[in-house]
């Protein structure tokens, strides 16, 4: 089976072979902006990348009967922020056809 995980390592090398940018510096930059949006969202600010998607934190509600399932033990679990991710339409109808 082929490897189809694309790694941040990948993506620096990829970039570095299209444009005149060290990998050092593409590497610091890649950092910053995940930086940078990893902080939006823990501000509970929504980030959004048009023809790509959008980042978000919402709520899940917690629930009283969860059930660990390494033991099956019943736990409690709170109300606890998710991050999500919704496609954007270009994204989404490019990836329409993908899996048949």
């Amino acid at each position: 089976m082929a490897n189809n995980k694309l790694t941040k390592a990948e993506i620096v090398d990829t970039i570095s072979e299209q444009v005149d940018v060290s990998k050092k510096d593409i590497q610091a930059i890649i950092d910053s902006f995940f930086t940078h949006v990893k902080a939006a969202l823990l501000e509970d600010r929504v980030v959004e990348f048009r023809g790509f998607g959008t980042f978000e934190v919402r709520t899940r509600k917690g629930r009283d009967r969860a059930r660990n399932p390494k033991t099956g033990e019943t736990v409690s679990v709170q109300d606890h922020g998710v991050v999500v991710f919704r496609p954007g339409k270009e994204l989404k109808d490019a990836a329409w056809d993908l899996r048949e």
